[in-house]
Parts: C-alpha cells; structure tokens; sequence
C-alpha cells in the first residue's frame, strides 16, 4: 500500500472536517440571505407602485371632490340681484 493510499483510508482530520462543514452551511446561509434580500427587494418595488398608484388615485379624488363641492357650494343663479 502506498503512503497516499493509507493517508486515504484515513477518517478525515476533525478540525479540518468541522471547519468545512461551518464553511459549507455559511455558504448556505449566505445564498438564503441573498435570496430573501433580493425577494424583500421585490417587494418594495411593488410597494412603492402600489404608493405611487394609491397616490395618484388620492389626488384625483381630492379634485374631484373639490370640485363637487365648489359646485355645490354656489347659490344658484336666479337672474335677479335682490336678496332673497
């Protein structure tokens, strides 16, 4: 048996085993916390759409309702300048 072939048959140092394994799940983690930014990224994207929509539509009711109301608030016209 070569000196290879016995340092094979060997079971795998612990600490190195233990540091590869931490590395493995850090690489892990680190992937799941890409993806979770990049999906919380999404969703502020959309959020800010809806805002921005949610905004406009706010904006267009407030004219309108201005203009309800300004042109209810008149008295209509009669034709005649004496008070009533």
């Amino acid at each position: 048996m070569t000196r290879s072939e016995y340092v094979s048959t060997l079971p795998p140092w612990r600490p190195v085993y233990d540091i590869e394994q931490r590395t493995k799940q850090l690489e892990l983690n680190a992937l799941a916390s890409e993806r979770q930014m990049r999906e919380s990224e999404k969703q502020i994207l959309e959020s800010e759409k809806r805002l921005k929509l949610l905004q406009e539509s706010n904006a267009r009711i407030a004219r309108y309702e201005q203009e309800l109301f300004s042109s209810s608030n008149q008295a209509p016209s009669t034709g005649d300048s004496s008070p009533t």
